[in-house]
């Protein structure tokens, strides 16, 4: 369908942009240690830009280097040093007909003290966040007018390099944020107190920006139209700023909502709906004349369409979306829906830059690593040989995918009657319903690539030769692991009950293992049995993102299931499991009806021994066949492998 809302022009203050689609700021961690951006960073911007953002929103920009800093390798505009690199990157935006806002950034009370040389976090008052555990120091009024200076500076920084203008982030809980809500503004001097004392602290960075910067240099906000928290910001207090920041002359406000301690309202994961918030941002706009930027978990064109056609919004910030598909605008400008890679709302991009490194993405494994690893570095020297690919999950298709860019012909053979792997069994719990998106997708990216995909036909080394393949990618996925342990054949497997294979009976449950498949299965069991989650590691959840785990754990316990910990099944029995206590070694039972087994996986490869006398070093293990992990590891080991695949 023609989206004709989504591309039409529109006007921030004195700028024209080209379409409606914003990406707004997300920390990515990919500037160079001083700060400023090199080449890895340009090329993730420009990417973007390239696939159709008529704007782009720096990541969250230091304007202090004392106790600002929220990221490692985080850009920065607190010296002149940078300017000729941000100059390289307006340039790009800009030839891109993509305009580029700078946005300001302190983190207050939301930043450990590692970051910040091990120096105590400033706030407006001594409120800890509740996430980082680190009680700040209030900041003297001193303090805080020196900070109004820095911001006005790292604004002077941004137009000086080229920039289109500069967005306060005044939302989320950071520091300017800290100053407007009640629940960490305890301040009684002249930034505290009244409405008008709790605005006094972004008054005069704005108007300080309008002054050095000049009348035509737009200056946005980033606000929360809610904290979510019982003493904060709430949508009447929202409402009341919009209207407080059109009168001071800002030129567009992009509502958002949320602090750390009300996490899962910034970054939504899977269990959020699209478009849940939407009222926040429409009811500011029909409180204010000036654009409004509404984010809002958006993973659809049409969806988008709809929010501005409903008066939502001015514009549509398009965030993880841009991080799963570069080509998200251009794809939806294409009639191309089917071929844009939505987001799964898995989180596995915040869970990597919170563990310190650069940004990445489950769905995209070129993202962050553009420089490196994008499509113009491909050695397209394919010529049309034939690649066999065994297995069409989606290590499979994405192997199959990049060797078809590169000019070679893959050829999956997949032993089932449909793609996708044990991402259909994956898609079946609540919320996961994004996954028969992806694999949808990748389906439509081998019809556009003309891969062939072979179904109900395993893959024999006798029926690869007669391909003529040069090489074969073996994908053929994991076995479930089966302890060897006694009464074990009693249990069924965790695949088994979400493809209906399995009858699970009586009323009482244990699920052996709580990494992902296994809270994911409980919960799925959750809705008419009594679960029990039984966990060796002292921690459930594996690598997944902190707030999705709490909201698995939270939804078994909330239908009467609970999570055994530090528990090692030792036995299966008649109704009743035998566990062993990690720690004092005690042993215990816990009543199950069924046992049901999410152990996790190890490599199938069956295939291997009669592959490798045929193909040798051209046998490449890929995904689960490789090594037990997530969507995030399949899709990257197949993507780097095939770049590399007899590239030279």
């Amino acid at each position: 369908m023609p989206y004709t809302k989504l591309f039409e022009p529109g006007r921030i203050g004195s700028l024209e942009l080209r379409n409606r689609i914003v990406m707004p700021a997300m920390g990515c961690s990919l500037a160079e240690v001083t700060g400023e951006p090199g080449p890895r960073m340009i090329k993730y911007y420009a990417d973007r830009a390239r696939g159709g953002a008529g704007m782009v929103i720096t990541e969250i920009t230091r304007v202090d280097d004392e106790t600002g800093v929220g990221t490692p390798n985080q850009l920065s505009v607190t010296n002149t040093h940078v300017v000729g690199q941000i100059s390289r990157l307006a340039e790009t935006l800009h030839a891109y007909d993509t305009k580029l806002f700078i946005q300001l950034h302190h983190p207050g009370n939301q930043t450990p003290s590692r970051l910040i040389g091990g120096k105590q976090p400033v706030s407006a008052s001594d409120v800890t966040c509740r996430v980082i555990g680190e009680q700040p120091r209030a900041m003297t009024t001193e303090e805080v007018e020196a900070m109004v200076k820095k911001f006005i500076f790292g604004a002077v920084i941004a137009q000086k390099a080229g920039a289109d203008g500069v967005e306060i982030h005044a939302a989320h809980g950071y520091l300017v944020s800290q100053f407007l809500s009640p629940h960490t503004n305890k301040r009684t001097d002249k930034y505290g107190g009244s409405f008008e004392g709790r605005m006094r602290f972004v008054t005069e960075i704005i108007k300080g920006i309008q002054m050095m910067c000049g009348p035509r240099f737009p200056v946005g906000i980033r606000m929360n139209g809610s904290d979510y928290l019982e003493d904060g910001i709430d949508e009447a207090d929202g409402i009341a700023q919009a209207k407080y920041f059109e009168a001071l002359g800002v030129s567009y406000i992009n509502v958002s909502c949320g602090t750390y301690d009300s996490g899962a309202t910034i970054i939504e994961p899977n269990y959020f709906q699209e478009g849940w918030k939407r009222h926040l941002a429409h009811n500011i706009r029909a409180a204010v004349k000036i654009p409004v930027i509404a984010v809002c978990n958006i993973k659809h064109p049409a969806f988008a369409e709809e929010m501005l056609e409903a008066g939502d919004a001015d514009f549509i910030g398009i965030a993880r979306g841009h991080l799963a598909d570069a080509d998200w605008g251009n794809k939806a400008a294409a009639g191309e829906e089917r071929l844009i890679r939505k987001c799964l709302g898995c989180m596995e991009c915040f869970r990597i830059l919170n563990d310190g490194l650069p940004l990445g993405c489950t769905l995209n494994p070129v993202m962050g690593r553009e420089f490196e690893w994008g499509d113009e570095k491909l050695v397209k020297n394919g010529e049309g040989r034939t690649v066999a690919v065994v297995g069409a999950g989606p290590a499979g298709m994405q192997a199959a995918l990049t060797l078809a860019k590169r000019g070679f012909k893959p050829v999956i053979f997949e032993a089932s009657d449909k793609a996708g792997g044990t991402v259909n069994l994956a898609a079946v719990p609540p919320n996961k319903g994004m996954l028969c998106e992806f694999i949808d997708t990748q389906l439509a990216e081998m019809e556009k690539y003309g891969v062939e995909i072979r179904y109900s036909t395993p893959a024999t080394a006798e029926l690869i030769k007669e391909t003529g393949a040069v090489g074969v990618f073996l994908a053929a996925g994991g076995k479930t692991i089966i302890p060897d342990l006694p009464g074990i054949e009693k249990a069924v497997t965790a695949e088994d009950v979400l493809a209906g294979k399995a009858e699970v009976k009586g009323s009482k449950v244990a699920v052996i293992g709580g990494g992902v498949t296994g809270l994911e299965t409980a919960e799925f069991l959750s809705k008419d049995k009594q679960v029990c989650v039984v966990e060796m590691l002292d921690k459930v959840g594996g690598n997944l993102y902190p707030s999705v785990v709490m909201h698995l754990a939270q939804e078994i316990m909330k239908a009467g299931g609970t999570i055994a910990k530090g528990k090692q099944l030792q036995a299966v029995g008649e109704g009743t499991i035998t566990v062993c206590d990690t720690k004092t070694n005690e042993v215990s039972e816990i009543a199950a009806d069924t046992v049901v087994l999410a152990m996790g996986v190890r490599p199938d490869r069956t295939l291997e021994k009669e592959l490798r006398a045929v193909y040798r070093n051209d046998l490449i293990l890929v995904g689960d066949s490789l090594k037990g992990g997530q969507i995030y590891d399949a899709l990257h080991s197949a993507h780097d492998r095939a770049f590399v695949f007899k590239a030279f």
